[in-house]
């Protein structure tokens, strides 16, 4: 989620997920093959190029490929390709993002990357396993048999995959365990759906459900505000027709009359009568059925802290959908030779936590880490970052470091093959790293020097940072194409070819664009050091020193900032008053982003949810799990709504639809054999 900092403080606001949402994704699938516009020969001269360390190989022998897949007449965003296979036969293969996504089908552990196992409407005991091929930053699973055996008719239509899978219809939709008391929680619910031939699903989590709160029985009283956190909103989507009567059985009933006229009465009939508190009636799981376009969607209330466990069976053709507080599927699949997908509950004391992590050997020939951001024309802006990571062709990734939410610039280190992109801010944590696999971690700061001809040296405080604090700050041609003063009255120099060429008055925070040199930089004098523009006339020389504290940190050409740190040498270091962060954003629980490496050298990037019926971890919590993980050094990185960990097209942690924009991320890339 976007951090802002103010007065030295981050203020920062965690998303408060709900549930637990883990596994469960909607159909916010973006496996959008992006192509990188062009730059300018001298843009690209300045500022890195926002492409793949591995664009795809040529596919030889592929004979038509898309990313778009029309199902059942809907078109929804998916990688697919086909191949020539034996005997004249045509090959069809999905990217397991989409596979898993859109057809509901259910990924098995696996040690070995080149065979998946699966279940959908089948044994758990028997899977069917499908053989993959890693291509460009995509996962491929061939489901030639598994089409034909299920039925469906598949064809291709220029860019688009065209899928088509036999009508299937709803039979029977059965609880099997209601709420008794609107006080008791709801444990373990189980929703079995009836089918009378398998067909494809999908459940997507919703928005918060807002309450209506009962009014009291003495107008004169206030209504009291309701302590429990509301319900949040899950569909399912199957391809098929529900029976008429499921649809009446659950047919949303018109509201009873307000509880009010009920009270107004009771008191003018009875006036002496005590009044007494009317409860209000249980909430339904079941909200709604209903058919639409050929699809029955199942529309749930589910209390705070559960989340819905999906499973199917076979004889009969059945879904099973689990309330559960713990929901979570633990897996364990090489998803790619050396990169592991792995989650499950961590416990923490009587606290269990589930936390969706990849573990990537950085030493294993082909894998390499670089930072990514989330517009190729400059630093302001954020995207999801499952279109950033989509946009490098990274095969998989994580949010990176904070931002101001107001105007999207960056509030931390970002310095990519040995170019400063952006500077810290405050000591805060970061993570440095080489292409050989080594990592760094430390609390980070970054020493600019204005020098002129006659030696007069002049703290630069922050180069290409949405941080504002008065003094002198750098802004170069990797900011952007121009730079509109971010305060009131600044005193703008330019130069070039390491020469001040002009002076600008800025004027009014946020009304002049000033052009930043492509062969120099801007220097921005703000408040007090508005003073030192007499020092630097126009024609003055200048070069810039630049030095890392700790030094280590200079040796290493890829760094993200975050905070805080969290783990040093298998010692825990959180010290976040000390990396100025507030006391809200420390005793927060929230979802928590975070990055570490092991004694064995295995970097994992990890994404923790919220505790099993409650919140996520607070920063102490977060650090406990990380050390118990087997983290040798850790840092945190943003969080809450910002969580997103990716892989090959999809969020492996979350529903896409919750996961919010971000401004950069590192990514994880697969050098082509």
């Amino acid at each position: 989620m976007p951090n802002c900092c103010q007065s030295g403080i981050s203020a920062r606001r965690f998303f408060r997920a709900t549930v637990s949402p883990v596994f469960l994704i909607t159909l916010c699938l973006t496996t959008t093959c992006a192509t990188n516009a062009e730059e300018s020969t001298k843009k690209a001269q300045s500022i890195p190029r926002l492409i793949s360390q591995s664009p795809a190989p040529a596919l030889t022998a592929v004979l038509s490929s898309g990313n778009q897949i029309s199902l059942n007449g809907r078109t929804l965003p998916g990688t697919w390709l086909q191949r020539p296979g034996k005997a004249g036969r045509i090959t069809t293969h999905l990217s397991d993002g989409a596979f898993r996504q859109l057809i509901g089908v259910n990924f098995l552990n696996s040690s070995n990357s080149a065979r998946q196992p699966i279940q959908w409407f089948s044994s758990v005991t028997k899977p069917l396993v499908l053989t993959t091929r890693l291509l460009g930053a995509y996962r491929y699973l061939d489901i030639s048999n598994f089409a034909q055996t299920s039925g469906w008719e598949i064809r291709t239509n220029g860019n688009t995959l065209v899928i088509a899978t036999p009508k299937a219809q709803v039979t029977n939709i059965v609880q099997s365990q209601e709420r008794q008391e609107a006080s008791a929680p709801l444990q373990q619910t189980r929703i079995l759906i009836d089918l009378d031939r398998p067909t494809p699903w999908q459940v997507a989590q919703g928005s918060i459900i807002k309450k209506i709160e009962t009014p009291s029985l003495d107008p004169d009283t206030p209504t009291p505000k309701s302590t429990v956190p509301p319900n949040r909103e899950w569909t399912i989507t199957l391809d098929g027709i529900a029976d008429p009567l499921l649809i009446e059985r659950y047919t949303p009933q018109p509201p009873a009359a307000p509880p009010t006229l009920l009270q107004n009465l009771l008191k003018q009939l009875s006036p002496a009568l005590p009044t007494q508190p009317i409860l209000p009636a249980p909430e339904a799981l079941i909200q709604q059925v209903e058919v639409v376009k050929n699809q029955t969607i199942i529309s749930l209330s589910v209390p705070f802290g559960l989340s819905p466990q999906v499973s199917t069976v076979a004889n009969p053709n059945r879904l099973i959908i689990d309330i559960r507080p713990d929901p979570l599927e633990e897996r364990d699949i090489t998803w790619a030779p050396g990169l592991r997908w792995r989650q499950h509950y961590v416990n923490l004391g009587t606290e269990r936590f589930p936390v969706v992590w990849l573990e990537v050997n950085p030493r294993k020939f082909g894998l390499t880490l670089k930072p990514m951001w989330a517009s190729p024309d400059g630093l302001a802006g954020t995207a999801p970052l499952i279109q950033t990571a989509q946009r490098y062709l990274a095969v998989a990734g994580i949010n990176g470091g904070y931002f101001n939410r107001n105007n999207r610039f960056p509030l931390g280190a970002i310095r990519r093959d040995n170019k400063w992109l952006s500077s810290p801010i405050l000591n805060r944590g970061a993570i440095a790293w080489n292409d050989s696999g080594q990592f760094y971690f430390g609390r980070l700061t970054l020493e600019e020097t204005l020098i002129t001809a006659n030696n007069q040296r002049l703290p630069i405080l922050f180069l290409n940072s949405g941080y504002v604090q008065s003094g002198i700050a750098r802004y170069t041609p990797a900011w952007g194409s121009t730079y509109t003063p971010l305060t009131d009255n600044e005193i703008i120099l330019v130069v070039e070819k390491d020469q001040i060429t002009q002076q600008l008055p800025g004027g009014k925070v946020g009304e002049t664009a000033v052009p930043i040199p492509q062969d120099g930089y801007l220097l921005t004098l703000r408040a007090n050091a508005a003073s030192a523009a007499s020092q630097l006339p126009i024609g003055t020389a200048v070069s810039i020193s630049s030095a890392t504290t700790p030094a280590d940190f200079s040796r290493y050409p890829h760094i993200i900032g975050a905070g805080p740190l969290l783990v040093q040498n298998r010692q825990i270091v959180l010290d976040a008053k000390g990396e100025k962060f507030s006391n809200a954003f420390i005793a927060e629980k929230a979802i928590r982003s975070g990055i570490c490496t092991t004694a064995t050298g295995t970097l994992m990037i990890t994404a923790t949810h919220n505790r099993a019926g409650g919140y996520g971890p607070n920063l102490a919590e977060h650090a406990q799990l990380l050390q118990q993980m087997g983290c040798v050094d850790a840092l945190n990185l943003d969080g809450g709504s910002s969580t997103s960990l990716y892989l090959g097209g999809q969020l492996l942690d979350r529903s896409p639809s919750t996961a919010a924009r971000v401004h950069n991320g590192i990514g994880i890339f697969l050098k082509p054999r």
